[in-house]
């Protein structure tokens, strides 16, 4: 069997899926009338998030071939998904978006 990381993983994207889902809210429930790049960026996390989630639990419930696959996918995706996020935080914190 080899070393599977896909438990850490799910519990790593579903932690950052939770938390992009509350800034994303709390964009929104502010009542900025135009659309930022933020928006774009959290809810293209939001997306690789998820699909990182799904692909992760579904190498720990997969057998040989398949749940490799499925890890590797699962690290790839949620790679993108932690730059975005990093991305984010940037033109934030440089003050990049009005």
């Amino acid at each position: 069997m080899h070393n599977s990381n896909s438990p850490h993983i799910l519990n790593t994207s579903a932690n950052l899926l939770g938390i992009c889902f509350v800034l994303l809210t709390s964009i929104q429930v502010m009542n900025f009338t135009e659309k930022t790049v933020i928006d774009s960026v959290l809810a293209f996390a939001i997306f690789m998030f998820m699909t990182s989630c799904l692909l992760s639990f579904l190498s720990m419930r997969s057998k040989n071939v398949p749940a490799r696959k499925y890890e590797l996918y699962a690290d790839y995706i949620f790679l993108s998904g932690l730059s975005s996020l990093f991305i984010t935080a940037m033109l934030v914190t440089f003050n990049l978006v009005k």
